[in-house]
Formats: C-alpha cells, structure tokens, sequence
C-alpha cells in the first residue's frame, strides 16, 4: 500500500496513535474520569472505540509490525488496565469483559485491514 509507505503519513499516525493510548491508560486509571458523550452506550462502546481506533493508527503507524503483532501487542495493553485497574487504591474495577471488548474491537479493525490490502492485490 503507497499510503502506509508516505512519511509524513507515518510520522502523523504514530503521534496520534501514542496520543490517543496515552489518553486511554490515564482514563482508564483515573478514579473518577470526566463523563464522555460515549458513556450513555455503555462501558463497552468507550472500550470498542478506544482499541478500534488504537489499531488503525497502529497499522499506520508501524506499516512494518506484522497484524498478528500488533492485536498481540493492544491485547496485552487491554489486559494490563485492566490489572492495574483491580490496584484498590485506584478505586476502580477490573472486567474481564473489558480486556475481551478490547481484543475483540482490534482483531475486527485488523481483519478488516488485510481484507482490504488482499482486495487491493
């Protein structure tokens, strides 16, 4: 794909896509984070959103990384907030459901993205 291969695309995405898991850790650890316009869908849509999005910038980001690594590499990330999440000073709770929810949103954004770079070739 050229697009994964510009420069500047790249330099982009990889800001954005520590932006972005930077922004999900620390909202994912805080004891009582801010009411999003997402919140009314449920815990589980914030969760689908934030990896969803975390994968596309990944994919960008590092064109290089193999698929398999990356969702390896988010999935790990999900299951670690959700460790630090059960720390009970945090004041916050660990979900299983949370870590699948996580999973599940990037393997669908990187499933979808080798079915359109096998569409493309």
């Amino acid at each position: 794909m050229q697009m994964l291969r510009n420069p500047r695309l790249v330099r982009l995405s990889l800001l954005a896509f520590w932006g972005v898991a930077t922004f999900s850790v620390i909202m994912a650890l805080l004891p009582q984070p801010p009411e999003m316009p997402s919140d009314r869908y449920g815990d589980k849509v914030n969760h689908i959103l934030a990896f969803a999005t975390m994968a596309a910038l990944a994919l960008l980001a590092y064109p290089r990384a193999s698929r398999w690594r990356v969702v390896e590499r988010l999935s790990f990330l999900g299951a670690m907030i959700e460790v630090a999440q059960s720390i009970p000073a945090l004041g916050r709770q660990c979900d299983i459901r949370d870590w699948i929810a996580d999973t599940a949103a990037v393997a669908v954004v990187v499933g979808f993205a080798a079915l359109v770079r096998f569409a493309r070739h």
